[in-house]
């Protein structure tokens, strides 16, 4: 897939705690409920996925308890609904309002709730930007299963267990989609890991307000990281 590229550096991009702090202003000052953009989020991921994927790819989507798993089963629905085969990988119970509303609807909409065990396609939706560390043993066993397969791996947001430490236990992914600003704990990732941004639809206010360059977003809403 082709997509526009921007290069940025790593002293532009946001700490994990500016973006918090960028996500609340949207959610405060200009009323755009988390849920709206759990949506955005979703299907910009989902959008991202079905350039790599094909109708006969096996997708497993990795969901945990809170937004980043929101918006790994909106975009698991928007899948299915497309005619793809997506099964989930749960190493919690879905509890949370939202994540638990967005599970029920993903499996209105035929998702899979039980993981295949050879994927063409690996998502991490488990842990978002507010993941504490250290990891808990069942999901550390998880990545270790994950890490050696050989699918096609996706992260949504930081990917999880990623501190800034390239030798701790983390979802090695191919591929990151991070959400509406570049963070800086990413370009601790290898070089190797392609990183692109999702517009989430925030108001250039925003950027301007944490002195982050507004993105060249067009209408497909995601731009590569070049650095």
């Amino acid at each position: 897939m082709h997509y526009p590229e921007i290069r940025y550096s790593k002293n532009k991009s946001l700490s994990i705690s500016a973006f918090k702090d960028m996500d609340t202003l949207a959610i405060e000052d200009y009323k755009l409920p988390i849920e709206l953009m759990m949506e955005n989020a979703g299907l910009q991921l989902a959008r991202f996925v079905s350039g790599y994927a094909t109708k006969n790819s096996k997708i497993n989507i990795g969901i945990g308890n809170g937004n980043n798993g929101g918006g790994g089963l909106v975009a698991a629905r928007k899948l299915a609904a497309w005619d793809y085969q997506v099964h989930l990988d749960l190493f919690t119970s879905i509890t949370k309002d939202l994540p638990a509303k967005q599970f029920d609807r993903a499996q209105r909409f035929g998702v899979n709730t039980t993981a295949v065990e050879y994927p063409d396609i690996w998502i991490d939706a488990y842990l978002g930007f507010s993941q504490r560390l250290p990891l808990k043993n069942a999901l550390l066993s998880t990545l270790e299963r994950v890490n050696r397969s050989s699918a096609l791996k996706i992260s949504l947001d930081i990917p999880t267990g990623f501190s800034g430490d390239r030798n701790s236990t983390y979802f090695k992914a191919d591929k990151v989609l991070t959400l509406a600003a570049p963070k800086s704990i990413l370009f601790d990732l290898p070089f190797n890991i392609e990183i692109f941004i999702a517009d989430l639809g925030l108001p250039k206010e925003v950027y301007e307000k944490f002195g982050v360059d507004i993105l060249p977003f067009d209408e497909g809403g995601i731009i590569k990281l070049k650095y």
